[in-house]
């Protein structure tokens, strides 16, 4: 039986070269990126379309972005799943990961880095190319009866979010 899905791709906010000595996982949001968070997570608690379970790369930058939308969504923090395979292994296996997510879940939200969202939101929605910048956010809806057979021919519809870029940092 087909059931509508929903994906939401979010790439992480964004974050902060400042620290001499940090290693890029463990860089964390600037100010700009935690208001770009916030305005995002709000512009999609209003559609009342929330995710059941939320994935991140272990990240800082991408935790701190899942945080602030489970606090924003209210939702509890045991509904936010740390995936080390979401941080730089490659679209095959954010799909992976994605498909093997349970069936109970309709909603599904990902939090993670470029140049590999961009490419996965691209390949999903059928799209040439979608260049998510910092905090965009790409919902795909598909028709599927599983998160492993989601697909561009099973694209409903798909949608993107950016946060309004200002010359704040």
């Amino acid at each position: 039986m087909e059931t509508e899905r929903v994906l939401f791709i979010v790439r992480h906010a964004k974050s902060s070269w400042d620290y001499e000595n940090v290693s890029d996982v463990d860089r964390p949001l600037k100010l700009k990126g935690i208001r770009d968070a916030y305005e995002i997570a709000r512009q999609v608690k209003l559609e009342r379309v929330l995710p059941t379970l939320l994935i991140s790369s272990p990240a800082i930058r991408a935790l701190h972005t899942a945080n602030i939308f489970l606090r924003v969504f209210e939702q509890k923090f045991n509904q936010l799943v740390i995936d080390e395979r979401l941080y730089g292994s490659g679209v095959g296996v954010i799909k992976k990961v994605i498909g093997e997510q349970d069936t109970k879940h309709n909603r599904l939200m990902i939090f993670g880095h470029n140049p590999d969202f961009s490419e996965l939101a691209s390949v999903l929605a059928g799209k040439t190319y979608i260049d998510l910048p910092t905090c965009g956010l790409c919902k795909i809806i598909f028709n599927s009866s599983d998160w492993k057979s989601i697909c561009s021919s099973s694209v409903v519809k798909a949608t993107y979010g950016y946060p309004v870029h200002d010359t704040l940092e």
